[in-house]
C-alpha cells in the first residue's frame, strides 16, 4: 500500500482517485510515498528517504525545493492548464475592470448609501468620474502563449481585439491552440511598441525576475493597460508605481499586490483569485493524482519540473526497473551490463534526459533481486533504483 501525505485542503473528487485499498490518504502520515500539495511552503521541511514523487496541485512549484527534491531523486510534479480556464476568465474581465473603472464606480456608490433619495441625482452627476472606453478595436499583447495564454488570445479575438503573441518557446502543441488569427511579433520590443493592453503569461525565473521595468515601460504606448496573472515578481512593483504617477501606464491590474501598490491609482489589486474556482481546484488535484499514481504504479512521468517526461506501456507480466540517475556518458551501458552479468534480460527499455538529470525505465524478464538493486544503487551517478513488480 502507498502513503500520501497532503499539506494542504486538496479537492475530495481528487482524492477519490486514490483507490483506498492500494492508497492511505492523510494530512499526518509518517514516512508517505508522495506528498500531494497546493500552496504548502516546503523548503524548511524534511524530505524523508521513502518519499518518491511530489505533486503541486497548480502550476507554480516556487513553494517547493526542487534542487533539493532533484537530488534525492525526488519527481516533482505540476499541473499546467487544469487552471487555465479559471485564471483565463479573470484575465478577460481584468480587460474591462482596466478600461471601465468599475472598481471604483462600484466603491463610490457603496459609499453614498446614506444619501437616500438623492442616490439617484448622484449618480447621474457623478458618473462621468467613471468613464473609460471599449476594448473593441483595441490591440491586446501576450506575453507568453502556454495554455492561458493562448485562451486568453482566442477570447480576445472573438471580443473584436486585435492580438499580437510572443512567445520564443512556443510548442507545437500549444501552437495547435492557438487561432491563426494572432499576429506573431518578432520579438518583446516590437510588441510593446504596438499594444493597447498587455497580459503577461510567462514563468518566474531569475532571468524574468523584473523585467517589466522603466526601461520597458518606455517602449509603450502612453495609457498602456497592464494586466498580470502570472507572478508578482515578473513586473517591477517601484518602476510601475512611477510609471503610473507619470501616466505611461493608466492602469495595472494584479492577481499578486504587495502592500506598497494598496492605495495606488491606477492599480486594481486582486487577492490571488486566479485560480479560486471549485472547477479549477477539482481539476488540478484530479491531474495531480493521476500523475502520481501512473508513477508509483507504473514509473511514467508526466509534467515533472525537474525530471523529463518519460512514458512506457508497461506489460504487467513485466517487472520495471525505475533508475534515476545524473546525466552522465555511459550510464546505458553501465547499467545494460550489470543486468546482463546477472543474467537478467531487458525486454524494453526507455531513457530520457533533462538537463543534468536521467530517467530510465527498464523492463525486464525475471525476477530483480535486492543484491542486484544494491549493485545498481552503488554504480557512480546513480540517484535512486525502484522495481515495481
Amino acid at each position: 500500500m502507498f502513503k500520501i501525505q497532503t499539506l494542504n485542503k486538496i479537492s475530495p473528487n481528487g482524492l477519490e482517485h486514490f483507490q483506498r485499498e492500494d492508497y492511505e490518504v492523510a494530512s499526518e502520515i509518517l514516512n508517505p510515498d508522495a506528498v500531494v500539495v497546493r500552496s504548502f511552503k516546503m523548503h524548511e521541511m524534511e524530505l524523508d528517504t521513502n518519499l518518491k514523487a511530489i505533486a503541486r496541485a497548480g502550476a507554480g512549484t516556487n513553494n517547493i525545493p526542487i534542487d533539493k527534491c532533484s537530488d534525492q531523486g525526488i519527481i516533482v510534479f505540476n499541473t499546467p492548464g487544469a487552471n487555465a480556464n479559471a485564471v483565463k476568465e479573470l484575465v478577460i474581465a481584468s480587460l474591462f475592470l482596466s478600461s471601465r473603472d468599475i472598481a471604483n464606480g462600484i466603491a463610490w456608490t457603496q459609499s453614498i448609501k446614506d444619501e437616500g433619495d438623492n442616490v439617484p441625482a448622484l449618480v447621474e452627476k457623478n458618473k462621468s468620474n467613471f468613464g473609460g472606453c471599449e476594448i473593441k478595436g483595441k490591440t491586446l499583447g501576450v506575453v507568453g502563449l502556454g495554455a492561458i495564454g493562448a485562451m486568453v488570445a482566442n477570447n480576445a479575438l472573438d471580443l473584436g481585439m486585435n492580438v499580437i503573441g510572443y512567445d520564443p518557446y512556443l510548442s507545437v502543441e500549444a501552437a495547435w491552440e492557438l487561432s491563426s488569427k494572432v499576429k506573431k511579433a518578432t520579438g518583446l520590443e516590437t510588441l510593446l511598441a504596438e499594444v493597447d493592453y498587455l497580459t503577461i503569461h510567462v514563468p518566474l525565473m531569475d532571468s524574468t525576475k523584473g523585467m517589466f521595468n522603466t526601461e520597458k515601460f518606455n517602449m509603450m504606448r502612453e495609457g498602456i493597460k497592464i494586466i498580470n496573472f502570472a507572478r508578482g515578481g515578473l513586473v517591477d512593483d517601484d518602476d510601475m508605481i512611477k510609471a503610473l504617477e507619470d501616466g505611461k501606464v493608466s492602469s495595472y491590474v494584479t492577481d499578486f499586490p504587495e502592500a506598497k501598490l494598496l492605495g495606488v491609482k491606477g492599480v486594481v489589486p486582486i487577492p490571488h483569485l486566479g485560480a479560486s474556482t471549485a472547477e479549477s481546484e477539482e481539476n488540478c488535484a484530479v491531474m495531480a493524482v493521476e500523475q502520481v499514481k501512473d508513477f508509483l504504479e507504473n514509473g511514467n512521468i508526466k509534467n515533472s519540473v525537474n525530471f523529463p517526461n518519460a512514458i512506457l506501456p508497461r506489460t504487467p507480466s513485466e517487472n520495471r526497473i525505475i533508475i534515476a540517475n545524473k546525466n552522465v556518458p555511459n550510464m546505458i551501458g553501465e547499467i545494460s551490463s550489470l543486468l546482463a552479468e546477472n543474467s537478467i534480460n531487458i525486454h524494453d527499455m526507455l531513457n530520457k534526459s533533462k538537463n543534468d538529470l536521467a530517467y530510465n525505465i527498464i523492463d525486464v524478464d525475471g525476477d530483480v533481486s535486492e543484491a542486484v538493486i544494491e549493485k545498481l544503487q552503488n554504480i557512480d551517478g546513480i540517484i535512486t533504483v525502484r522495481v515495481i513488480n
